[in-house]
C-alpha cells in the first residue's frame, strides 16, 4: 500500500497578495493625486494667463481710446465736449511739460483718482519716477472714458495718462549732451535726419531749431486692473501724422509746408504729356494765401534735374503753368519745373523734398502710414463709379481713401474730398474733381484721354516705386502724367487750404492730423499700487 502525501500551503507566502494589492493601490493613488495637482496647477496657470492677458488688452484698449479721441474727426474728440482739454495750435497738440491729462474709467461704485494716496483709488505712482516731480504740482485735468456703450461695460482699464515726452521720461539722451533733460518736451520730426544735431532720427531736442515739419510727441500710459488684481501698465509714444514731402517752407510760398508744386513728378526719366490745349492749366498760385501775402508753389516739380528740360519743352504755352516769381499779381512767366527740387543742399528759399520721399523704401513707409490711418482701403482694382460714390465724402467729411491697385474714374462724375492714394494706375475722367491730396505711388501712372469740366484743387504727387510685378525698386523709376484729352481737359490748382484740409491743419472746424502714429510701445514693470 502506497503511503498518502499531505498537501498544504507554504506559510512563508501567507499575505503577499494583500501586500501587492495595497502597494498597487498606493501607486495608483499617488499617480491620481499627482494628476489632480497637475490639473489644478494647469488650471491656475491658465487662469492667471487669461486674467493677465485680459489686463494687457484692456490697457491697449485704453491707449487706443486716448489715441482715437485725440483725432479731430472722432465723434468723441476730447475738445468737442471739453474745450481746450488738449491745447491745440494749428490743429496740433501743444501740451506744456507739466500739463497732464487723464481719461478715468471707474467700475460701478469705484473711485479712480490718479492723485490719490489711497491704493484703492489706483494712484499714478509711476508719474513722479518718469518726470522727476510730483503729480500734485502739475496742470492736471481728467475726462471720463467713453468705452462703456449702451449699458455694456467696456475694457477694465482704470486710467490713461496723456503727457508730453521728455528725455528723462524716456531715459533717452536724444541730443547726446550727456544729460537726460527733464524740462523740455521733445518734438518728432521725420524730415530731420541730420545726425550732426539729431542723433536719434525722428525725435528732436527742442533747443535745436526744428524744421516746420516738427510736431510735439506725446506719451500715453494706461493702467488696467482685473478683478483678481492682475495689473498691466503699457505705454505708447505717439506723434501726429502729417503728409509732407517738403522739408521746409519757401520764401515764395511760406504757407505751403507740405508740397512744393501743384504737380510733383518724382523719379528718373519721368513722363509729362499735356494735351497742348489752351484750357489746360497747372496753377501754382495759391488761392488760399492770406490777403496781402501772396504765396506761390511751382506748377510742376521734378526731382531729377535732367528731366527739367523735357518738362519745360512740353509745358506749352508757358503762361498756362503759373507759379514763381512771387510778385503781387500774375507772375511774369510760367514755372514748369525748378531745377533743385530734389537737391537737399539747395540754396535757402528753394523748395526741397525730404530724402525719404526720394527713395522707394521711404515712400513705401509713407504708403503704409497712410494705409493704416485710412477711412477706406480697397484691395485690387476699383471702378470709382461703383466704389467711391457710396462713401459719402463732402466738404465737411473729407476721407482718406486707399486703392491697392488701379483706380478707374471713367464715368465717375462726382467730387472727392480728402486724401486719395492709388498704388497702381489712376485713370482719370476729367468730369470728376478732387479737392485735397492725390498720391499715385507704386506704379506711378496717371492717364486721362478725355475732356471734361472737373479738376484738382490741392496737390498731386506721382512716383514709381515698384516694377510691373509689384517688386520694390532700388531707385525711383519713371513716373508718368499723361493728359491727352481734347475739349476742356483737366487742370490742377495748388491750394494750401485743400492740402491742409484733409489733415485738418488749417480749416475750421476741422482740427488735427490724419492720425497719431505710434512711434514706440513698451510695458512698464514699475509696480503701481
Amino acid at each position: 500500500m502506497k503511503g498518502r502525501r499531505q498537501l498544504g500551503w507554504d506559510t512563508r507566502q501567507t499575505g503577499s497578495a494583500l501586500l501587492i494589492a495595497i502597494f498597487a493601490l498606493l501607486l495608483i493613488s499617488v499617480v491620481g493625486i499627482a494628476l489632480l495637482v497637475s490639473t489644478g496647477t494647469d488650471s491656475a496657470l491658465a487662469g492667471n494667463y487669461r486674467t493677465s492677458t485680459a489686463a494687457y488688452y484692456a490697457a491697449v484698449a485704453g491707449l487706443e481710446e486716448a489715441r482715437g479721441r485725440l483725432l479731430w474727426k472722432n465723434a468723441n474728440f476730447f475738445n468737442t465736449t471739453f474745450p481746450n482739454f488738449v491745447p491745440m495750435s494749428g490743429g496740433l497738440p501743444v501740451l506744456g511739460v507739466t500739463d497732464v491729462r487723464y481719461i478715468v474709467n471707474p467700475a460701478a461704485g469705484e473711485t479712480v483718482d490718479p492723485l490719490s494716496s489711497n491704493p484703492a483709488n489706483y494712484p499714478d505712482t509711476e508719474y513722479q519716477s518718469e518726470y522727476g516731480w510730483s503729480l500734485s504740482g502739475t496742470n492736471y485735468q481728467t475726462i471720463a472714458s467713453v468705452s462703456s456703450q449702451a449699458g455694456i461695460p467696456g475694457p477694465l482699464y482704470k486710467w490713461v495718462r496723456i503727457s508730453p515726452v521728455t528725455e528723462w521720461a524716456l531715459q533717452l539722451d536724444v541730443n547726446n549732451d550727456g544729460v537726460k533733460d527733464t524740462v523740455n518736451a521733445l518734438l518728432y520730426d521725420p524730415a530731420n535726419t541730420d545726425p550732426s544735431f539729431n542723433p536719434k532720427p525722428g525725435l528732436v531736442f527742442p533747443t535745436t531749431p526744428p524744421t516746420p515739419t516738427a510736431v510735439e510727441a506725446l506719451e500715453l500710459t494706461a493702467l488696467a486692473v482685473q478683478p483678481d488684481g492682475s495689473r498691466r501698465l503699457l505705454q505708447y509714444v505717439i506723434a501726429p501724422l502729417i503728409i509732407s514731402p517738403q522739408v521746409s517752407s519757401t520764401i515764395l510760398n511760406p504757407q505751403n509746408l507740405s508740397f512744393p508744386a501743384a504737380l510733383t513728378l518724382a523719379g528718373n526719366g519721368v513722363g509729362f504729356t499735356p494735351p497742348g490745349a489752351s484750357s489746360f492749366v497747372v496753377n501754382g498760385m495759391d488761392p488760399c494765401a492770406p490777403p496781402g501775402k501772396p504765396a506761390f508753389a511751382y506748377s510742376i516739380a521734378a526731382t531729377n534735374n535732367t528731366d527739367q528740360g523735357r518738362i519745360v519743352a512740353a509745358a506749352l504755352p508757358a503762361t498756362n503753368y503759373l507759379g514763381p516769381p512771387g510778385t503781387p499779381g500774375p507772375p511774369a512767366k510760367g514755372s514748369p519745373s525748378p531745377s533743385s527740387i530734389g537737391d537737399i543742399n539747395a540754396t535757402p528759399g528753394t523748395a526741397l523734398i525730404r530724402p525719404s520721399w526720394l527713395t522707394p523704401s521711404g515712400l513705401e513707409s509713407v504708403v503704409q502710414d497712410i494705409t493704416k490711418s485710412a477711412d477706406v482701403v480697397f484691395a485690387g482694382n476699383v471702378n470709382g463709379n461703383t466704389s467711391l460714390t457710396p462713401l459719402g465724402m463732402n466738404v465737411n467729411n473729407p476721407m482718406t481713401v486707399v486703392v491697392n491697385g488701379n483706380l478707374d474714374l471713367t464715368s465717375w462724375h462726382n467730387t472727392g474730398f480728402g486724401v486719395l492714394l492709388v498704388t497702381g494706375t489712376l485713370t482719370y475722367d476729367p468730369d470728376a474733381s478732387w479737392n485735397g491730396i492725390v498720391l499715385v505711388i507704386g506704379q506711378g501712372v496717371f492717364v486721362s484721354t478725355k475732356g471734361g469740366n472737373g479738376g484738382f484743387n490741392g496737390a498731386m504727387f506721382i512716383a514709381k516705386t515698384r516694377d510691373a510685378s509689384g517688386n520694390l525698386l532700388s531707385a525711383l523709376g519713371p513716373s508718368s502724367f499723361s493728359q491727352t484729352g481734347g475739349g476742356n481737359p483737366v487742370g490742377i490748382t495748388f491750394d494750401s487750404c485743400w492740402v491742409s484740409a484733409p489733415q485738418g491743419v488749417t480749416q475750421t472746424p476741422i482740427q488735427g492730423p490724419l492720425t497719431y502714429k505710434v512711434l514706440s510701445f513698451r510695458e512698464l514693470t514699475t509696480p503701481v499700487s
